[in-house]
């Protein structure tokens, strides 16, 4: 498989990969940065350190390219893939890595193969530093079998395909960053107030205390099973909590969102909730479409 490839966006992710995989003149990248007076010289700059061939514009970069990574921020991916697509060869396989909803990849998907390239949703599933070149990547669409014997040419130790449609990658990354990144949000949540409070040493310890790791079916299995029958009383507790953040002047934006959520569930009055988390999700999605 050969070495070359293409490169839309020259940012973290692009250095990064670049340099773990020793690409230098095998890429040929373009980013839109280097349109920009204020932002050309240090775009430059990075190519030169890495090596790889700064192309002038996006029609240069793809020239006759058989493999394209698209990394560039969410907000351009689509209008990247619309760009693109007018300067492929026919069957250049264009791997879009960016972290967008599987609406914007079949959205770019559409846009791609309709000028004759062959889309691949990529989800990178961890940071590319210090990943690098074995950061997790999950693959979906027609071509992706074909992609990732491609990315392994370039280095990637870790794809795995997820499925022949566009969408399913990156609707596990997506739907996985509402626990990720909620966490995250909600940590914030916690330890500012709680610091606020002066109970930071004490907040964290009851929570090493409560706290006993089990695999994340049986963390969602309980966390409905105590929804389904407590929620109605735990969104009025949660209303209390709102009370004492707001109080602290902290904020409470996440708390809130629990309340809601906390207060729908219990709504249905599913109160025997069925054994097994794929029987309580179906529970409260059957108990939802009948409140309707």
């Amino acid at each position: 498989m050969s070495r070359s490839v293409s490169l839309i966006g020259f940012g973290e992710a692009g250095r990064t990969f670049a340099m773990a995989g020793g690409w230098a003149a095998d890429a040929r990248v373009f980013d839109v940065k280097t349109d920009h007076a204020g932002a050309r010289e240090a775009k430059l700059a990075d190519y030169a350190a890495a090596g790889v061939a700064g192309c002038a514009n996006l029609a240069e970069a793809l020239s006759d390219a058989r493999i394209v990574l698209s990394l560039v921020t969410a907000d351009q991916a689509l209008i990247a893939a619309q760009a693109a697509t007018s300067h492929l060869r026919r069957g250049t396989i264009f791997c879009d890595l960016n972290s967008v909803a599987p609406q914007t990849k079949q959205a770019a998907a559409r846009a791609i193969e309709a000028g004759g390239g062959r889309y691949v949703d990529v989800a990178v599933m961890a940071p590319v530093e210090p990943g690098r070149l074995n950061v997790p990547l999950l693959l979906s669409g027609a071509a992706a079998d074909e992609a990732a014997r491609a990315l392994g040419g370039l280095g990637f130790a870790r794809t795995r395909v997820v499925g022949a449609e566009v969408g399913r990658a990156s609707s596990i990354k997506m739907i996985r960053s509402v626990m990720v990144k909620g966490i995250e949000a909600l940590t914030a949540e916690c330890v500012l107030a709680a610091e606020e409070a002066g109970v930071l040493d004490e907040v964290l310890s009851s929570l090493d205390a409560s706290d006993k790791p089990k695999p994340w079916a049986e963390r969602a299995d309980y966390n409905l099973d105590r929804m389904m029958v407590h929620g109605l009383r735990r969104a009025a507790e949660m209303e209390e909590v709102v009370k004492t953040l707001e109080g602290l002047g902290t904020g409470s934006v996440m708390t809130r969102g629990t309340v809601e959520r906390q207060r729908r569930i219990g709504r249905l009055g599913l109160a025997a909730p069925a054994r097994g988390l794929a029987a309580k999700i179906r529970q409260i999605v059957q108990g939802k479409t009948e409140a309707v």
